[in-house]
C-alpha cells in the first residue's frame, strides 16, 4: 500500500510542477489581456474600451497576483472547467476543441504504438536467436537508420511512396470520410511515428534477451530439451521486458511530440496541430489544456507501467 501511495503521491505532484511551470511561463511570456480583447486591450483612452477592459481584468481576475490566478484556474481545471479560447471569435469553450481533436490524437498514439510493439517483439527475438551472425548486422544498421532518420523525412518519403506513387492510402486526413477511409488515412502517420519506436525497442529487446540467455535458468530449460522457440517465448522473454516496458513509457511522451509533426505532415487536425495553432496565436488557455492532458497521459502511463512492473515481479513492491 505504501508503495503505491508514493507513485500516485508523485504523480500528483508532478502534474502540480507542471501545472505551474506552465501557467507561470504562458502569463510572464505574453499578456492575457490582449489576447482575450485584441487591439482595444491598447486603447485605454476610449470609454467604451476601458469599461471592456476593467471587465476582463474582473473576469480573468487579471488584477490579481500570478500565484493566486494560479490556484483559481487550477480549481477551474479540476473540476473540468478548461477556460474558454481567446484567439477564436465568440470565445468558445476549450473543452469543444478538445472534444474534436483528442479522438485523432489518441487513434494515431495507439495505432503506432500497437504497430511498433508488433513489429518490435518479433523482430528482437529473431535476432537475438541470430546474435552477431549477418543478418543481425544488418538488422542493427537498420534500426540506426531509423532511429537517426528525422520523422518529418520518413513522414515524407512514406507518404511520397505509397501515398503520392502507389496510391495505397489517402495523402491526408478527412474528417468527413467514412470509418474505413479515415483508418486508411492514419495508417501512414502512425507507422511514420512506429518505425523509429519499434527500432530503439528492438535495440533493447534484443540486448536484453541476448543477456538473459546466458542466465543458468535458460542453460538448465535447454539441458531438459526445452526447443529454442521455446526457450524464447516461454523462458527468456518475460524476464527479458523491464527495460523495454519502461521505455515504452517514457517513449509515449516522445511520440506525443512526435505526432506534433506527424499531423503537420499527414493535415490530420489533433492535438498536434491544436497546441501549434494556440502557441502562434498565444491562446493561453488551449496550451494549458494541451499541456496539462498531455502530462496527465503520460503519468497515468507510467502508473500503468508499474502496474504490470508487480505483474511481472512482485518483489518491486517491495
Amino acid at each position: 500500500m505504501n508503495y503505491w501511495l508514493q507513485r500516485i503521491g508523485f504523480a500528483i505532484l508532478s502534474l502540480l510542477a507542471v501545472s505551474a511551470l506552465t501557467f507561470g511561463a504562458m502569463n510572464v511570456l505574453g499578456d492575457p489581456l490582449f489576447n482575450i480583447l485584441g487591439p482595444i486591450a491598447g486603447d485605454t483612452g476610449n470609454p467604451e474600451s476601458l469599461a471592456k477592459i476593467d471587465a476582463a481584468k474582473a473576469e480573468y481576475h487579471l488584477d490579481d497576483p500570478l500565484p493566486v490566478r494560479y490556484v483559481l484556474w487550477l480549481g477551474d481545471f479540476v473540476r473540468g472547467d478548461f477556460g474558454v479560447q481567446f484567439s477564436t471569435d465568440g470565445q468558445p469553450p476549450v473543452s469543444d476543441l478538445l472534444k474534436e481533436r483528442i479522438p485523432r490524437t489518441l487513434v494515431l498514439l495507439v495505432m503506432a504504438q500497437t504497430f511498433a510493439i508488433l513489429m518490435s517483439i518479433p523482430w528482437a527475438l529473431w535476432a537475438a536467436s541470430k546474435a552477431n551472425k549477418p543478418v543481425d548486422r544488418g538488422s542493427t544498421l537498420m534500426t540506426f537508420l531509423l532511429i537517426a532518420m528525422p520523422s518529418f523525412a520518413l513522414g515524407i518519403l512514406l507518404k511520397y511512396i505509397f501515398a503520392i506513387k502507389l496510391g495505397w492510402f489517402p495523402q491526408t486526413f478527412r474528417a468527413n470520410d467514412p470509418f474505413v477511409d479515415k483508418f486508411k488515412s492514419m495508417i501512414l502517420p502512425a507507422m511514420t511515428l512506429a518505425l523509429p519506436a519499434a527500432a530503439v525497442y528492438q535495440r533493447l529487446l534484443r540486448t536484453d534477451l541476448i543477456t538473459t540467455l546466458q542466465e543458468d535458468f535458460i542453460l538448465m530449460a535447454r539441458s531438459k530439451g526445452v526447443s529454442r522457440r521455446g526457450v524464447l517465448f516461454k523462458h527468456a522473454l518475460r524476464p527479458s521486458l523491464f527495460s523495454f516496458i519502461t521505455v515504452f513509457a517514457i517513449n509515449t511522451g516522445a511520440l506525443i511530440g512526435g505526432a506534433l509533426v506527424v499531423e503537420q505532415i499527414f493535415i490530420i487536425p489533433g492535438l498536434g496541430s491544436a497546441i501549434t495553432e494556440a502557441i502562434n496565436r498565444e491562446d493561453f488557455p488551449v496550451v494549458l489544456a494541451i499541456v496539462m492532458l498531455i502530462a496527465f497521459t503520460f503519468v497515468l502511463v507510467n502508473l500503468i507501467v508499474d502496474i504490470i512492473y508487480t505483474i511481472i515481479d512482485p518483489r518491486v513492491r517491495r
